[in-house]
C-alpha cells in the first residue's frame, strides 16, 4: 500500500492534468458601436449619480411605488419560482462537481443458499450460509477533462441561471414600476375627464335654460346632451382601465385584488435624468445578455465532454471486506478479502451514437452563440428605443403643452360668443372637443415619458453588474434578499 501512494499518486495527478478536448474558450464577438446613434444630444451627468443602482426605482423619488416594489421582492410568486429555478441549477452544478471526489460505498449481506440438485456442483453441501461486509472504492481518472469539462458545464449554467434570476427580477420590477406610472396617468386623466363631465353638465343646464326661454335651439340641446354623455362614458372607461391595473398590481405584489387599492393619486412628474452608458459596458450591465454568454461557455464544455467519449475510461478500483460462512468468523484473518486495481473501457463500436453527440454538441454551441448575439443586438435595440421615445417624448410635451393652451383659449372665445349670440353652439362643441383631447393627449405623453424613463433603465440592466469579467455578479439588492429568505444557509 505504501509503494502504491508512493508511486500511483503523482502518477494520477498528471494523468489529471493531461488532457482537455474542449475549444479554448471566448466570448462570441459581436459588433460594439462606438455609441447609440439616438443619445446625440444626449448630455451624460458627471459624475454618474443618476446612473440606476440596486434599487433603481428609488431614483423616482416616490415612497407609495418604493412600498410596492418592497412587495414584489418578499411576494411576488414568479419572483419565487426563478429562485427555486436558480437553486436547481446550483444543485446540478454541485451535482456534476462530485465527480471529481470517489465514490464509497458501504455493502453488507446475510444469504442463505441452495444449489440445484441436478446441477454439477463437487460442493458437499447443497446449502449454504454465507455473511460480508464490504467497502467499495471506485474513482474515475480524469485523463481526457469529461469530468472537469462536465462541472464547468455546470457552473457556467448555474452562473447562467443567477442572470436569468436578475434578468426576472428586473422584469417584474419595471412591470410594476410601468403599471404604478400608468395608473398615476389614468388618476390624472381622470381628473381631467371629471372636470370636463362637470362642466359639460352645466354647458348642458345653460343650454336647456336658453332654449326654455327661446334663446336657443333644439339642436344645441341634443349636442350638448351627446357631449356630456359621451364625456361620461369616457370617464367610466378610465375607471375601468385603472380598475384592471390596480388588479394587476395587486397580482404583482403577491395579493388577491379583493383586498388591494391604492388611493388615486394623479401623475404629477418629470422623468429624472439617466445616465447612459457606452454600447461596450453594456455588456457588462445586462444580466440577460450574461446568461447567453455562460450559455456558451457550458456548450464550449459540453463538447469537450462528447470529445472525450472517442478515448478509454479508466477507473481506479479498490475492495476491501470480509466474507464467511458463520457470523462469528467475519472478523478473523482468513474472512479478509480485498482487490486493487486500475480498469480502462473503450468503445469499438456504437453505430455512430458518438459521432452524433459531437455533431449535437458543436451544433449546440452554434445555436448557443447565436442567441447571444441576438441578445446583444436586442439590448442594443432597446436602449436606442428608450432614447428615443425620451428625446423625442420631451419635444412633444412642449408642443402640446402649447395646444393646451391654445385649445383652453378657443373654447373660452367660443363660449364667449355663443353667449353674446354671435355665434352657434356648434363652434362650441368643436372648441370643447378639441381642447379635451388636447388635455388628454398632454396626460398621454406624460405618461409615456415615465414609462420610457422605467424602460430605459431596464434596458440598461437596472442595478445588476457583471464582476470578475466572466461570472455574473451580485444580482440587485431584491433578489439576495429574496434568496436569504429562502436559503437560511446564505
Amino acid at each position: 500500500m505504501k509503494r502504491f501512494l508512493k508511486c500511483g499518486v503523482p502518477l494520477v495527478a498528471c494523468l489529471l492534468s493531461a488532457c482537455n478536448f474542449a475549444p479554448k474558450y471566448a466570448p462570441p464577438p459581436v459588433a460594439t458601436p462606438a455609441g447609440f446613434k439616438e443619445s446625440a444630444d444626449w448630455t451624460p451627468a458627471t459624475p454618474q449619480d443618476s446612473a440606476p443602482r440596486g434599487r433603481w426605482w428609488q431614483i423616482f423619488q416616490d415612497p407609495a411605488l418604493d412600498r410596492l416594489e418592497d412587495q414584489v421582492t418578499a411576494a411576488n410568486q414568479n419572483l419565487k419560482a426563478a429562485v427555486a429555478q436558480y437553486d436547481e441549477a446550483r444543485a446540478d452544478a454541485k451535482t456534476a462537481q462530485a465527480d471529481y471526489y470517489p465514490t464509497l460505498d458501504a455493502s453488507g449481506s446475510a444469504l442463505r443458499e441452495g444449489l440445484s440438485r441436478d446441477a454439477a456442483n463437487p460442493l458437499p453441501n447443497r446449502s449454504f450460509k454465507n455473511y460480508s461486509l464490504g467497502l467499495d472504492f471506485d474513482y474515475e481518472i480524469d485523463v481526457w477533462g469529461r469530468v472537469r469539462n462536465q462541472a464547468k458545464a455546470g457552473a457556467d449554467r448555474e452562473q447562467a441561471s443567477a442572470g436569468d434570476l436578475a434578468t426576472v427580477d428586473l422584469s417584474l420590477h419595471a412591470e410594476l414600476a410601468n403599471d404604478y406610472f400608468i395608473l398615476r396617468g389614468d388618476d390624472a386623466e381622470q381628473d381631467v375627464l371629471d372636470r370636463t363631465v362637470e362642466n359639460y353638465r352645466k354647458a348642458l343646464e345653460l343650454t336647456q335654460a336658453r332654449f326654455d326661454i327661446g334663446y336657443a335651439a333644439k339642436p344645441d340641446v341634443s349636442a350638448a346632451e351627446a357631449q356630456f354623455e359621451s364625456a361620461t362614458t369616457q370617464a367610466t372607461e378610465i375607471r375601468l382601465k385603472r380598475t384592471n391595473l390596480e388588479h394587476a398590481v395587486a397580482i404583482l405584489t403577491g395579493q388577491p385584488p379583493a383586498g388591494f387599492a391604492l388611493p388615486e393619486n394623479k401623475l404629477d412628474a418629470t422623468p429624472p435624468d439617466v445616465a447612459p452608458v457606452l454600447p461596450a459596458a453594456l455588456l457588462e450591465r445586462r444580466p440577460d445578455i450574461a446568461a447567453a454568454e455562460r450559455r456558451v461557455a457550458a456548450a464550449n464544455a459540453d463538447i469537450g465532454v462528447a470529445k472525450a467519449a472517442y478515448y478509454p475510461a479508466f477507473n481506479l478500483n479498490a475492495l476491501l471486506g470480509v466474507e464467511a460462512a458463520m457470523p462469528n468468523h467475519l472478523f478473523t484473518a482468513p474472512a479478509q478479502a480485498w482487490s486493487l486495481g486500475p480498469s480502462a473501457v473503450v468503445n469499438l463500436f456504437d453505430g455512430g451514437k458518438r459521432r452524433a453527440l459531437n455533431d449535437r454538441a458543436r451544433a449546440s454551441y452554434e445555436e448557443a452563440a447565436a442567441q447571444y448575439r441576438q441578445t446583444v443586438l436586442d439590448a442594443y435595440g432597446e436602449v436606442e428605443d428608450s432614447l428615443a421615445s425620451l428625446r423625442l417624448l420631451a419635444r412633444e410635451a412642449i408642443s402640446q403643452q402649447a395646444a393646451v393652451t391654445a385649445a383652453a383659449d378657443s373654447t373660452a372665445q367660443a363660449t364667449h360668443l355663443y353667449s353674446g349670440g354671435l355665434a352657434n353652439y356648434y363652434n362650441v362643441i368643436v372648441a370643447q372637443n378639441i381642447e379635451l383631447t388636447a388635455r388628454l393627449t398632454q396626460v398621454d405623453i406624460a405618461t409615456r415619458r415615465m414609462t420610457a424613463d422605467v424602460s430605459l433603465i431596464k434596458a440598461l440592466g437596472g442595478g445588476w453588474q457583471r464582476k470578475d469579467g466572466l461570472a455574473p455578479g451580485t444580482t440587485t439588492d431584491s433578489v439576495a434578499f429574496l434568496h436569504r429568505r429562502n436559503d437560511p444557509s446564505l
